[in-house]
């Protein structure tokens, strides 16, 4: 059975998507654009885009009472792989060892010009 998770400290569903879906032990989290969910604002940089990514996620996970350390598996989307050494530097601070199994790559484009989207998997 699957339970949808939201969080209003989240940026909401620009689609026909759930913020999260909890099955079993398993949540996943859709991709989260560096979106304020209070403000509606994005931030400009790469790093604090993947900060508020990465604040996005948070907020969601603790729906289910779990945090960054229950993460098991990440994909990072970038606008451009140059970006890749600054937004693993914010990664780096953000979750802490043992670090989830991750996948990050360079896409054409992301929705709202946005230069990072990062989802996960975690277990609780």
């Amino acid at each position: 059975m699957k339970k949808e998770l939201n969080s209003p400290k989240a940026p909401g569903a620009i689609g026909p998507y759930s913020q999260a879906i909890q099955t079993g032990n398993l949540i996943f989290v859709s991709g989260q654009l560096p979106i304020n969910a209070e403000t509606g604002e994005m931030p400009a940089d790469i790093k604090a885009q993947t900060r508020q990514s990465i604040e996005n996620i948070k907020a969601i996970l603790a729906e289910a009472g779990a945090t960054l350390d229950n993460v098991v598996k990440s994909t990072c989307f970038l606008a451009d792989m140059s970006l890749f050494g600054a937004m693993n530097e914010v990664y780096g601070e953000e979750f802490h060892k043992t670090f989830p199994a991750r996948c990050a790559f360079a896409v054409k484009e992301l929705p709202k010009q946005a230069l990072v989207e990062i989802e996960v998997i975690a277990a609780i």
